[in-house]
């Protein structure tokens, strides 16, 4: 018999979701599972191995049966498609590029979850995401998990200290070899499921391609591809087909290789340049979250700028409404508006913002 709160777990079909289950309940937990159901029919990514697809409900649900939990699955296509999906093609129509995994965990996991899970009388929701949460003073403290080569809390920097406190993520201090051998030792078949690598509603990580089946030709912003001096190189069929840093699909004839710098969504333009001019050392910051309250003044973090990035030293000076000014101690390739920068001190999170283009 339970001698703690209900929990409900969300369950992908994955290793580490279900590795999470069986520890909540080795712990005395109430556990609940429950599979989100959030591809659509017109939806390209029903690839069998998709996290999303439908053999990830029957993977949830075999490993719910095998731990002796419930396991409830929930249609939640139409929120995805609004929420992640819609924001997904329109940061690339606004000539950024997107980050759904953390749009997605802010708004469905750790949002709409919550909703379904309250209303089975569950005091908390948890994950398998590799980070480390404490629960202290009625403060929640989101570090990174203990194996770094595996860490997701650059994705969860988000999230309010709302949602973070009734929140457990019971892989925190555990690394991937760890979670495999576990799951062998119960007997689950899924101890050996390979990890996903891409955005799961986005087949072979061409984002290209879906975004080519999901816009009609109209809703694509054609224009000219410009060099630094603003002398016009090509013509190109979109900014929505590139991202700072790109290389590959610019035209040739260049003494050195171009990449992409800049994508201005009003002029509609991609300006091209050396590899040297995609370093930059100072950005801004928008709607900026911050974990343990907003800074009254300037303070140094360690920034990461994007999800594989492993940091640097910075002094992130706040602007107000929700936003800041980010110096970076040495200037870094290919700073994305769109993504995220997030600010730790050590191994905790302290916030971060979304990088805003700058204003020409």
């Amino acid at each position: 018999m339970s001698t703690k709160p209900r929990v409900v777990i969300g369950m992908s079909g994955g290793v580490d979701s279900s590795v999470a289950a069986h520890l909540l309940k080795e712990q005395g937990y109430d556990v609940v599972g429950m599979t989100m159901k959030v591809w659509l029919t017109s939806c390209i990514s029903q690839a069998e191995d998709a996290c999303c697809g439908p053999s990830a409900i029957a993977d949830a649900r075999a490993v719910a049966h095998t731990l002796c939990i419930p396991h409830y699955v929930i249609d939640e296509s139409p929120e995805f498609e609004k929420t992640v999906i819609d924001y997904f093609a329109g940061e690339y129509r606004a000539g950024r590029t997107p980050n759904p995994c953390v749009i997605c965990n802010e708004k469905v996991k750790f949002g709409n979850l919550w909703t379904k899970a309250h209303a089975l009388g569950a005091e908390f929701i948890a994950t398998g995401h590799y980070a480390l949460l404490e629960h202290c003073e009625g403060r929640a403290v989101l570090r990174k998990g203990s194996d770094t080569r595996k860490d997701q809390s650059y994705f969860l920097f988000s999230l309010s200290q709302q949602q973070l406190g009734r929140t457990l993520l019971p892989l925190g201090a555990m690394s991937k070899p760890e979670i495999r051998a576990i799951a062998h030792q119960i007997g689950l078949k899924v101890a050996d499921k390979p990890d996903s690598q891409e955005i799961c509603f986005v087949p072979g990580n061409d984002y290209k391609a879906f975004l080519r089946a999901r816009l009609a030709e109209g809703d694509f912003h054609p224009g000219g591809i410009y060099d630094t001096s603003g002398r016009r190189l090509a013509e190109h069929d979109g900014i929505e087909l590139f991202t700072i840093g790109q290389r590959k699909g610019l035209p040739g004839g260049s003494p050195q290789p171009l990449y992409v710098i800049d994508i201005d969504p009003n002029t509609h333009r991609v300006i091209v340049g050396s590899s040297e001019d995609l370093y930059l050392q100072e950005f801004t910051i928008e709607r900026c979250n911050w974990l343990a309250g907003a800074p009254s003044g300037p303070f140094e973090a360690n920034v990461k700028i994007r999800s594989a990035h492993p940091g640097t030293d910075a002094t992130i000076t706040p602007l107000g409404d929700g936003c800041a000014r980010v110096r970076l101690e040495v200037p870094q390739r290919a700073v994305t508006p769109g993504q995220a920068a997030v600010c730790y001190a050590g191994d905790r999170v302290l916030g971060g913002g979304w990088i805003a283009r700058e204003k020409q």
